[in-house]
């Protein structure tokens, strides 16, 4: 019996895929000049899933896809990086072909220069079959977009991270019935609100902005169902201690809740006081707080979680500034570190 007869008997096909899956790209390049056995599998598993793609390598790829239907037909995940570059009308062509031809993608993302992010590029779905669930990109939401989102119906994760403007963007009432997870960055309030609006989105990750805080607090209401995670970042907005009631209003039986501020303005005293605003939330369960610069120790740690908890029984996990997760062991309060010594 030959090798090739051998493995087939040995390593059914689905078994190989499983086992390819575990290997880093770099390493399954190899595997295809084995044997047509281990080629046609790798090939199919190093096309599955793209990912971390330079402008240049972006490139290389759509120009294989918009021309090769055989390598094209293989993808459900890509990520094309066109961020370090400006894009000419030409390349926007070829990714349109490109796009044409990944029958299969199921999750895409398209992350363009802030100088292409101005411009009108959502056209380049144009002819597209795929049927999305997930998809991310920097580009403006603007009418082109709305009418593509409108035709995935199947969408349950949606990112939209441009740098956004007043642009026309209105959504059909029926697009979008699936979406579950809405992130972006520095978009309007109105943009926020015309995704969450009448969908079932119950995570949310946003960004907020001196003067837009209560505006876009006001969006998470527009949710057809209860919001259970929310994840803020906060860039140039008022102390959390006043943040943290504003959303205990809106959203009251919040779970899970994780809040980023890249102000230096945080002390250990400010991590104290948050204690009293977590009163306000009757079933939050986990709760992530970083800040730059706040000189916290072990035990001031220790103390913040007791405090919160105090004032929130329904926390079960914490994790502050030093990155150390804190939870209830035997009804203290302990962390990995502890289990370490």
């Amino acid at each position: 019996m030959d090798g090739v007869h051998s493995t087939s008997s040995v390593l059914p096909v689905e078994i190989l895929d499983l086992i390819f899956n575990y290997l880093e790209r770099r390493d399954l390049i190899p595997v295809l000049s084995s044997n047509s056995i281990f080629h046609n599998t790798a090939f199919r598993v190093v096309y599955r899933n793209i990912s971390e793609t330079s402008s240049v390598k972006a490139l290389k790829l759509i120009k294989t896809f918009a021309s090769n239907a055989t390598y094209s037909r293989q993808v459900r995940s890509i990520d094309l990086d066109f961020a370090d570059n400006l894009i000419t009308a030409n390349i926007l062509r070829l990714l349109n072909r490109a796009l044409q031809q990944l029958k299969s993608l199921t999750a895409l993302t398209l992350n363009f220069s802030q100088t292409d992010n101005t411009a009108d590029v959502a056209w380049i779905f144009q002819g597209c079959s795929f049927s999305l669930t997930t998809f991310t990109s920097s580009m403006r939401c603007d009418r082109s977009l709305a009418k593509f989102l409108a035709t995935q119906p199947k969408i349950t994760e949606l990112c939209l991270r441009g740098l956004n403007k007043e642009y026309d963007f209105a959504l059909e009432p029926e697009a979008l019935p699936k979406l579950g997870h809405f992130r972006t960055v520095m978009s309007y309030p109105s943009i926020i609100g015309e995704v969450l609006r009448g969908r079932p989105v119950e995570s949310v990750s946003m960004s907020l902005h001196r003067g837009d805080v209560c505006a876009s607090l006001d969006t998470l209401l527009l949710s057809a169902t209860a919001i259970k995670r929310l994840t803020v970042l906060i860039l140039e907005s008022d102390p959390p201690v006043g943040l943290l009631p504003l959303i205990a209003d809106r959203l009251p039986h919040l779970e899970a809740f994780h809040l980023v501020v890249l102000t230096p303005d945080s002390t250990h005293e400010i991590l104290l006081e948050i204690g009293s605003s977590l009163a306000q939330f009757k079933a939050l369960k986990y709760i992530t707080f970083m800040a730059p610069g706040i000189p916290t120790s072990f035990n001031d740690e220790k103390g913040i979680a007791e405090a919160w908890s105090k004032a929130c029984p329904t926390l079960q996990t914490i994790i502050l500034p030093k990155g150390l997760v804190w939870f209830q062991r035997d009804e203290n309060w302990a962390c990995l570190k502890d289990n370490e010594d």
